[in-house]
């Protein structure tokens, strides 16, 4: 008996310090996965980029639905002809003290585009500068190789933050991931505690005094969310999604990932060449399945050829290689007289719904459909599915890439994406990128499959939480009462 009393006055004072560490006033506790690195030029995942947002502060934040440009740590970024471009930035130091001037950014860069990080095609690809120079401590010169207004865009990409000196001189990147200095409106307090967490402290314009970020599983972050010890759950679990909605009715957020699947077609083989076959296994595809199966609920079915982190404009059409058609996509077989037998390639972390897929498209279309691993080769005789993780905002980076991943080599279409590129305003830009996007959809060398979304959830005590595709919950706007 005397055990049992014992066992339970520990219990209670367990729980006790976790409740009350948690309505600690001031202080945001915040359940995440352990981030593949803190270094920002090459991260792509989701708790990796939600603890950088906030230890860093971007150039300007880029909405890429209405094209809008918020400059931040810039106080502007302007041009007369889209070639030469001037930034503009804010007095702003490191949290080493150090000051953050135009020289920052451009070593940064150079450390940036002379690596293989996640973040090195966003300036040797896409920005394409022939020169970039600190043409005075506040003022960063851009010279492009042809007009662009995507640089807006592009430079507010989260992996384009700069970087101190001390790291730039000593090039130890792991060191600094373990223990990253930015320029945001939190610093990170005694260093990363891989499996553990870490403390930020404010020393900018944040709500919250503090954040304490815990590492752990989704589903017992999820829990501890309502059991009153964790204020804010960073990904919910595809097994609570139903029961999230009636749990935590009005404090449960979802936002668009900048993330998406696709099954590319390699249109240069004869096999592949006719649209009709590449609309025929598009239709055989069941997205709900593959959303409620291997992926877990953590997507939507794909519903246009961009997800909603990277669609301009309002987007109201329909995408009728988007939809679940067996006896149609059998039909368009038959019509293109398609012989039968395909392999799928997959990449990294792709088997699993790849070969889900490869199941569905068996059993929708009648045919010999297998999954394979993709070999180191260019050229492959079967469809590819993508699974994508993009760096910026703009749509120029995606659709160029799927036209690249398929070999899809259309006159129109480049000339469409150039002008979208070139164009002087977000408007002219996504009427342009619609006439791309469409075109894709006609000939369809990639089938969208699904777009992923983030979910959160929060204790009562916890207001104003809202959410961007690459930042996830802005840690920065959260209050706590």
């Amino acid at each position: 008996m005397r055990l049992l009393v014992l066992l339970t006055a520990v219990a209670l004072a367990v729980t006790g310090c976790s409740g009350s560490d948690t309505a600690r006033p001031g202080v945001l506790s915040v359940g995440i996965r352990e981030p593949a690195t803190l270094l920002p030029a090459d991260l792509a995942d989701q708790a990796g980029r939600l603890v950088t947002s906030v230890l860093w502060t971007p150039l300007a934040d880029y909405d890429a639905t209405s094209g809008k440009v918020t400059p931040r740590a810039a106080a502007s970024i302007e041009s007369t002809d889209r070639v030469h471009w001037t930034v503009k930035l804010r007095p702003s130091a490191f949290h080493d003290g150090t000051p953050v001037t135009a020289q920052s950014y451009v070593d940064t860069w150079r450390a940036i585009a002379a690596s293989h990080w996640v973040s090195s095609p966003v300036l040797t690809k896409l920005l394409r500068a022939r020169e970039i120079t600190a043409a005075a401590p506040d003022t960063i010169a851009l010279t492009l190789d042809r007009p662009s207004g995507q640089v807006p865009a592009l430079l507010s990409a989260p992996g384009l933050v700069p970087l101190p000196a001390s790291v730039l001189a000593s090039q130890d990147w792991d060191g600094f991931a373990k223990a990253p200095v930015g320029n945001g409106p939190y610093r990170l307090d005694g260093g990363w505690r891989p499996g553990s967490g870490g403390t930020l402290k404010r020393v900018g314009a944040g709500k919250a005094e503090e954040l304490d970020l815990r590492v752990g599983e989704p589903a017992a972050q999820y829990d501890a969310v309502k059991a009153g010890t964790l204020d804010l759950a960073t990904e919910v679990p595809g097994e609570r999604h139903e029961a999230m909605h009636g749990e935590f009715a009005d404090r449960h957020a979802s936002w668009a990932l900048p993330e998406a699947g696709y099954l590319a077609f390699p249109v240069t083989n004869p096999r592949f060449a006719d649209a009709t076959v590449r609309h025929g296994f598009a239709l055989g595809v069941d997205r709900a399945a593959l959303e409620a199966g291997p992926l877990a609920h953590q997507v939507d079915p794909a519903k246009a050829m961009l997800p909603p982190s990277h669609a301009p404009g309002e987007r109201s059409g329909t995408c009728r290689p988007c939809t679940f058609d067996a006896a149609a996509g059998k039909a368009l077989l038959k019509q293109a007289a398609f012989p039968g037998g395909a392999t799928v390639y997959f990449g990294p972390g792709a088997e699993a719904w790849t070969r889900a897929l490869v199941v569905g498209l068996h059993k929708a279309l009648d045919v010999s459909v297998t999954a394979q691993a993709a070999p180191r080769a260019d050229q492959l005789d079967g469809p590819s599915t993508l699974d994508v993780k993009l760096a910026t905002g703009s749509p120029y980076e995606l659709l160029s890439l799927l036209a690249s991943e398929s070999g899809y080599a259309d006159e129109v279409f480049r000339q469409n994406l150039a002008l979208a590129d070139a164009a002087a305003t977000p408007e002219e830009a996504g009427e342009l990128y619609r006439l791309a996007e469409n075109q894709l959809l006609r000939d369809l060398p990639v089938a969208p499959l699904w777009s992923g979304h983030g979910h959160a959830v929060w204790a009562p005590r916890v207001h104003d939480v809202t959410a961007t595709p690459f930042t996830g919950p802005a840690l920065a706007g959260i209050g706590v009462s």
